[in-house]
């Protein structure tokens, strides 16, 4: 089989980084590109170099005739705005599009204005035509709209990856009561992105913890929307983001009032029937002795599911590493899909330990 032609704008950051690691082991890829405004001239593997000897590229300016060269899937691993205003051109070269920030991740410029003011953005979209055409990245809920005949994914966030996955299974079933949804969510530094900014600074970060973005996260928008689509009802949620002073990973301890008595493992049976056919999605129950290790590097979601009978809550902790499966993961996933690739190429792989 013919490789596909794989071109990274954005390539020096984390997310750039991590597709690229992704990408030099994925058999029907071929990483042809490497574009960013930094770094230019320089190998990847100067940057990062463990990865001497796998992808020694020189990163391109985006003026550069190589950036401007067609490929077959480009993944925008950039900040909000750039995507919406680079996107039609990559489009209109014949290539497939998906892009990390939350610029395609919603149908309409009514939802994504909501998003951009959650951030202290422009709230008018680039290229509103396009969002019409985007397909929401998180294959476990949109399988089957990640297809060949789509061209633009927008990628999820990675609290949102988190804490939909964690929810969906519970939420579709009608196990839960609307109203009642609690999500708290801890992330790593890396989170953050890689530009250094004072509060990350090591003596500001190491033993110190804190919550953000109380005000209103930009990522319930997406998270109140697909849950809001399982369950055919508004789902809202009360979203508590937090950074902790570890490198990768997200745990997010999710709380819900059980609408009914039911035992932990009829809540299990409920969670494996959903993700029966999802190969990245581990259900578990509460003695099981995992953390974010135990994800780390990959793009597994564990799931450990609890029920606290006192109170008939439900209770499920959803790990993940929030630069696979939450960014460069989950982009490879849908790009598979959007070549009709088998879901799991390129990312069929155990984490390290310890």
């Amino acid at each position: 089989m013919k490789k596909i032609k794989a071109k990274v704008i954005g390539a020096s950051g984390y997310g750039g980084v991590g597709i690229t690691e992704l990408l030099i082991h994925h058999p029907f890829a071929e990483l042809t590109t490497l574009v960013d405004l930094e770094n230019v001239g320089k190998p990847i593997s100067e940057i990062y170099p463990h990865l001497m000897g796998f992808c020694d590229k020189i990163i391109v300016s985006p003026d550069d005739p190589a950036a401007l060269a067609p490929a077959d899937v480009v993944f925008f691993s950039t900040p909000d705005g750039v995507g919406m205003k680079g996107a039609r051109t990559e489009l209109e070269r014949g290539s497939k599009v998906i892009d990390y920030s939350g610029d395609f991740r919603f149908n309409s410029a009514v939802d994504y204005a909501e998003y951009a003011r959650r951030i202290g953005r422009d709230t008018n979209h680039a290229s509103p035509d396009l969002l019409v055409e985007s397909v929401y990245g998180v294959p476990e809920l949109h399988r089957k709209d990640i297809n060949t005949s789509r061209r633009l994914v927008g990628n999820p966030g990675c609290f949102a990856v988190s804490c939909e996955l964690g929810f969906a299974a519970a939420v579709k079933a009608g196990i839960v009561r609307p109203g009642s949804l609690i999500a708290d969510c801890k992330t790593g530094v890396s989170g953050a992105g890689k530009k250094p900014v004072p509060t990350f600074h090591y003596p500001s970060r190491y033993d110190m913890m804190n919550a953000y973005r109380l005000s209103g996260h930009q990522h319930v928008c997406e998270i109140e929307r697909e849950l809001g689509i399982l369950a055919g009802q508004p789902m809202p949620i009360t979203f508590t983001a937090q950074v902790v002073p570890v490198c990768r990973g997200i745990m997010s301890t999710l709380y819900a009032d059980l609408l009914k008595p039911m035992t932990e493992e009829e809540v299990i049976a409920v969670y494996k029937d959903f993700y029966k056919d999802s190969l990245f999605v581990r259900v578990l129950p509460s003695t099981a002795a995992v953390g974010s290790m135990h994800v780390r590097s990959t793009n597994y979601v564990n799931l450990v599911i609890s029920v606290d009978a006192r109170v008939q809550r439900l209770r499920v902790v959803s790990y993940i590493d929030n630069l696979v499966k939450g960014q460069a993961g989950s982009a490879l996933q849908n790009m598979n899909l959007l070549f009709g690739f088998p879901e799991n190429a390129g990312l069929d792989f155990v984490g390290k330990f310890p």
